[in-house]
């Protein structure tokens, strides 16, 4: 500044106009070293979008992957790879066998009863503490693995990008002293907004509760109490697994919660378009909706199928990544219901043909997801109400019909149901006829009009969030310190 002050006052502009020419022209070619830490699954399509932006800015990435992972590949052109041998149970069918295998059996047999609800988190408990076994065992293959902790040293690798939905990420980032940086919708300990911001149970529903903002006296109290069992049920997962490493590694005294919400940015895959208010905090980053993009044209016999569909259109039907077969009954209702609609359906659906299969339905082993929500001739999306289907719905305008099958799935749906863009119908319960009368009402131009009102609300600015998140790692890289000095220090 000093400096500054002793130019001649007529050159202090130019002089000005360098300084920031030179400071833009250095972002644009200074490429940082990531190492990314990521959750597979769905997670992996957020954090695939996000890699690839970084690697047209420059940067040189690096990803951590189990050798059973499914989503995320060993080889590609826009990273390398670390892989871990792994040999737990987490593959491809661990999660979509719960849902099937478990959690519809119990409420099938049960049916919904306080009592149910027990046997359901229990369940959960069961499968989640297991997941996060193996996930933490992972971790513990690589912190003692002595030459290749010293490799990542010797990268010098300016910071980690990790999904912490597992805790892995974390603990990497504090053993190589870096600056953090999450992609985050859950976390070990809990949904993001509730872990690390203000959060009061009067307004800010709890998750899986169904509620809104606007709640009565007995609401806030299920909201009460579906937070202490909630917290109590992932504490009793997550812990047990995690702060063992955490204290072998860092010492008994480290303040276990403190440590998993130290990261420097949080970038948050929701958006308050869709969410309801709430308090925030300074470094969280809101990106919901950044994987959304226009749609590409179809392959050639699916988009011979959608024209034949006429004036009436099509319906499009997944579970997601998870769940691609149903049981028989279900899928007969389903069935059922589809061939009675004037629309041509497309089913994503692996399990045995339904015997009601009607003409008008296709069955297929994988869809376009986001090709076939942006065709103009979808009138509807049949979903389980995943984060980023239910993106994609509102980034394209097309009204849901929900069947929430667990986890965060029915609070996603209820949000969008609250706002007049979806139904949902219980999938244990429904036969052909509920089901088909809330795909009617769907179709109408009412949900469409509400969908395309969220819609309008900004979730077009997808590719402009993916861009800024870009953006803000690359700030992060040029960080001379971290917000975070407890754990990770430059």
């Amino acid at each position: 500044f000093c400096t500054f002050l002793l130019v001649p006052l007529m050159y202090q502009p130019t002089l000005i106009s360098l300084v920031v020419l030179l400071f833009t022209l250095s972002n644009i070619v200074y490429g940082g070293k990531i190492l990314i830490y990521p959750m597979d699954g769905s997670h992996w399509v957020n954090m695939r979008v996000i890699i690839e932006e970084l690697h047209s800015k420059g940067h040189d990435i690096t990803v951590v992957r189990a050798s059973n992972s499914w989503y995320i590949k060993e080889n590609s052109p826009h990273y390398t790879t670390i892989t871990i041998p792994n040999t737990g149970g987490f593959d491809e069918n661990f999660f979509g066998e719960f849902i099937l295998s478990k959690h519809l059996k119990i409420q099938r047999e049960q049916g919904k009863s306080f009592w149910t609800e027990l046997k359901l988190q229990s369940s959960m408990k069961e499968t989640f503490f297991e997941f996060h076994k193996n996930m933490a065992e992972m971790i513990t293959r690589v912190l003692e693995d002595r030459k290749l902790i010293q490799s990542l040293q010797d990268a010098k690798f300016d910071l980690v990008l990790t999904d912490p939905g597992i805790g892995g990420g974390t603990i990497l980032a504090r053993v190589l002293h870096l600056p953090l940086v999450y992609n985050v919708r859950w976390t070990i300990q809990g949904e993001a907004h509730l872990v690390i911001a203000p959060s009061p149970l009067s307004y800010v529903p709890y998750t899986a509760t169904e509620l809104t903002d606007k709640m009565t006296f007995l609401q806030r109290v299920t909201n009460v109490l579906a937070y202490i069992l909630g917290s109590y049920t992932l504490t009793s997962i997550t812990e047990p697994n995690y702060k063992p490493i955490v204290q072998r590694y860092f010492g008994p005294d480290v303040d276990y919660n403190a440590f998993f919400q130290e990261a420097d940015i949080w970038l948050m895959r929701s958006d308050f378009v869709f969410e309801f208010p709430k308090p925030t905090m300074p470094n969280m980053v809101y990106i919901g909706g950044f994987q959304c993009k226009p749609s590409k044209p179809l392959p050639q016999d699916l988009e011979e199928f959608v024209q034949s569909s006429s004036e009436h259109g099509v319906v499009m039907m997944t579970l997601g990544t998870l769940v691609a077969e149903l049981p028989e009954d279900i899928a007969d209702e389903i069935a059922a219901a589809f061939a009675q609609l004037p629309q041509k359906v497309i089913w994503r659906y692996t399990g045995q043909r339904p015997s009601t299969l009607g003409k008008n339905t296709l069955l297929v082993d994988w869809l376009p997801q986001n090709d076939l929500l942006g065709h103009p001739k979808t009138r509807a999306f049949v979903a389980h109400g995943g984060t980023n289907g239910v993106q994609e719905a509102i980034y394209h305008g097309v009204p849901v019909v929900g069947l929430p099958l667990a986890f965060d799935q029915s609070d996603n749906l209820s949000k969008l149901k609250e706002r007049g863009a979806a139904n949902t119908v219980d999938i244990v319960t429904m036969d052909r006829n509920v089901f088909l009368e809330s795909l009617k009402a769907v179709v109408c131009d009412t949900f469409v009009i509400q969908m395309c009102f969220l819609n309008g609300y900004g979730f077009k600015q997808s590719m402009q969030y993916t861009q800024e998140t870009g953006e803000e790692i690359t700030m992060t890289l040029s960080c001379p310190f971290t917000i975070g000095p407890k754990f990770c220090h430059r």
